[in-house]
């Protein structure tokens, strides 16, 4: 939430005390679960070939190997679907499983109008989570 001169400072202390919990909690989440987790959730609300694009792979069914638990990715894809659940937490906490799947695949003016999930593809998650940090703290 923008602090202006009708916002009180009590009002927006809350707001960003509220926005780290959150992160913090969106971290800890991504960083306790498995990745076979990891790639179902994804697998489930972005749909395989999405996740698998957001893994920089070529083959969607691998995402179901990684799902299922038959197979692993490699550490640079376990590295891009970990800050996507992560990413994709902090929106959905902020507002809901449909907006976070929008907000994912949608333009995004803070990323040169390209896709979050695209952006991860290209290994920018630090970028991605700057620009998520911003919309659930309402900029």
């Amino acid at each position: 939430m923008p602090s202006d001169a009708t916002t009180p400072p009590t009002t927006v202390a809350v707001a960003v005390a509220k926005s780290v919990a959150s992160a913090e909690r969106a971290h800890a989440t991504t960083v306790r679960m498995h990745i076979s987790e990891i790639a179902r959730f994804l697998q489930d609300n972005l749909g395989q070939r999405l996740t698998a694009r957001i893994a920089n792979i070529n083959d969607p069914k691998q995402v179901g190997k990684w799902a299922s638990g038959d197979t692993n990715p490699r550490p640079e894809s376990e590295q891009r679907l970990r800050a996507a659940l992560q990413v994709f937490q902090l929106i959905q906490d902020a507002e809901s499983l449909y907006t976070a799947r929008a907000w994912m695949i949608g333009m995004n003016p803070q990323l040169d109008d390209e896709a979050p999930a695209q952006c991860i593809a290209e290994g920018r998650m630090r970028d991605v989570m700057v620009a998520a940090r911003a919309y659930v703290d309402g900029g």
